[in-house]
């Protein structure tokens, strides 16, 4: 698999990601197991995982995981801290001390001592400067090789990259972790920019519309689909709305006419998206990740690049 540079960092990552916010829940050991071993045989390095990701139990499945199946080396490692589920409440807490704490933990539960990526989870009520300054700690003590943000809008990650550029010997910030698809192109008005004129490297989450463009809730909801489920049914149902479908139905029209998946032309569209280093894969199943590994030899004709943009909100200006 191709890799790409994060932003200006010298860090380099595989061109795709694989996201781990359902292992040890939805996603079961062997599951688990053979996606990290079909990732790793394409060549993907990227796996993007957190500390608030089944309370802790997804770190631990991708440190035995890795263990078992490649060289600590070989891949990049992204993780998470700040963000935890309390008594079935979200906190965040980006203080200095939780911050470290969660990173403690993390690097116990992964079985390394360093991690290749540590991000922000989300910004918090602690002050942006002592939150960064965790960053740094972290960096000089040996424990992350880089850090960068996550689900910052375009103020605050041009806050916090701003403030770390300010200081010689500050960290500075390799990448930004943000929701971006055709369902979900917010990104494109402030962090995108953003990131781009700080050097940045992006990783969309939920590249496929959190499922939507996959196509599979065009009729109904499958069994065993997040749409039919407990948990994550509130995560999906915003994007199963009207305004939604004229979108689904023209990846799906631009999927039969190019003789791809309606997956591929939503992944493609991410993945080539200008700024993007690594869309981050939530697939729950080696069937689900096989059709976006296939994508590594294929791009979108540029006329359905703009017809997508054109059906979905407008062009994108930084593909200008």
């Amino acid at each position: 698999m191709e890799t790409r540079r994060v932003g200006t960092s010298g860090l380099r990552t595989s061109r795709l990601g694989l996201g781990t916010l359902t292992w040890a829940r939805d996603t079961p050991e062997e599951q688990a197991r053979g996606l990290l071993e079909s990732f790793v045989e394409a060549g993907g390095t990227l796996i993007d995982t957190a500390a608030a990701y089944g309370a802790g139990d997804a770190e631990r499945l991708v440190g035995k995981l890795v263990s078992e199946v490649a060289q600590r080396e070989d891949v990049v490692i992204a993780t998470k801290a700040g963000f935890v589920v309390r008594d079935g409440k979200r906190v965040v807490d980006t203080s200095r001390r939780a911050l470290l704490r969660d990173l403690a933990g993390s690097l116990e539960r992964l079985g390394t001592d360093y991690v290749d990526l540590w991000q922000v989870h989300a910004w918090g009520e602690a002050p942006i400067e002592e939150t960064l300054s965790a960053l740094d700690h972290a960096v000089r003590q040996g424990m992350a090789r880089y850090v960068g943000v996550s689900n910052f809008v375009g103020w605050q990650t041009a806050q916090a990259a701003t403030w770390q550029k300010a200081v010689p010997g500050r960290a500075a910030l390799a990448s930004v972790q943000v929701e971006y698809s055709l369902l979900a192109r917010r990104a494109e008005m402030e962090v995108l920019p953003a990131a781009h004129a700080f050097g940045m490297g992006v990783f969309p989450w939920s590249p496929l519309g959190r499922g939507v463009l996959t196509g599979q809730y065009r009729a109904r909801y499958p069994k065993g689909s997040r749409a039919a489920s407990d948990h994550f049914a509130w995560f999906v149902h915003p994007y199963l709305e009207q305004r939604s479908k004229g979108v689904v139905e023209a990846v799906a029209r631009a999927a039969e006419g190019l003789d791809l998946t309606p997956l591929q032309v939503a992944l493609l569209w991410v993945r080539d998206a200008p700024g993007v280093t690594a869309p981050l894969l939530g697939a729950r199943t080696v069937g689900q990740l096989a059709p976006a590994l296939a994508t590594e030899e294929m791009t979108l004709p540029e006329e359905i690049v703009s017809a997508l943009d054109d059906v979905s909100g407008g062009p994108d200006l930084l593909r200008q």
